[in-house]
């Protein structure tokens, strides 16, 4: 479903990011709907049939590009967080790494959020897929006793939901870095809520 027409030569893959940076460019500043694949081949400098080597269509384009995201953001997270000793200090690391992804990828938000009346199912897997490894985190540290017996799955939504929209307020709307002193502040409110007090 997500899938393109992976090349197998480095000046392939190049093509393939070119379109794919084009075609966030575009859809995050005039929409899916008002973007057409000539606009994104002729911004990505490539002729229109180069486009459909690697996709079908113009939807194509835009899942791939969803799940794409999806997947540089997971990675970016896990990776900055590897070293992290308490699911306290994965949750600080964690924000931080999505508030500067999102810094590189401002049309994030435009494209997940229209991908809802483009293809829901999609839009719905996002999230999921976010939640799915969240929640086991989640899980585990309950088992190893850092975090209050909640619902999982509650919880890894209301930690997304917190992310989410302090991303929005200060790089979206504000268009700069969230202050250390504001991620502070929230996990402080996060570690009064949802861990236990003896663990930092």
């Amino acid at each position: 479903m997500y899938l393109a027409n992976e090349p197998k030569t480095k000046r392939g893959l190049e093509t393939l990011k070119n379109i794919c940076d084009s075609a966030e460019k575009l859809f995050s500043e005039k929409g899916y709907y008002n973007t057409s694949i000539n606009d994104i081949t002729s911004e990505a400098n490539v002729a229109p049939g180069t486009f459909y080597i690697y996709f079908n269509d113009k939807k194509s384009v835009f899942q791939y590009l969803i799940h794409d995201l999806s997947k540089e953001l997971r990675k970016q997270i896990k990776m900055e967080s590897t070293d992290c000793k308490t699911r306290y200090d994965a949750e600080f690391q964690g924000m931080k790494s999505f508030f500067k992804f999102v810094q590189s990828h401002t049309g994030l938000y435009k494209i997940i959020w229209e991908s809802q009346f483009v293809d829901f199912e999609i839009f719905k897997a996002y999230y999921e897929t976010f939640a799915e490894r969240y929640i086991a985190n989640i899980k585990l540290a309950q088992t190893e006793g850092e975090m209050k017996e909640m619902d999982p799955e509650a919880l890894a939504y209301c930690l997304m939901g917190i992310s989410n929209f302090i991303g929005l307020k200060w790089v979206i709307f504000e268009d700069r870095e969230v202050p250390d002193e504001t991620i502070e502040q929230i996990m402080a409110f996060i570690r009064s809520g949802i861990f236990n007090v003896d663990v930092k």
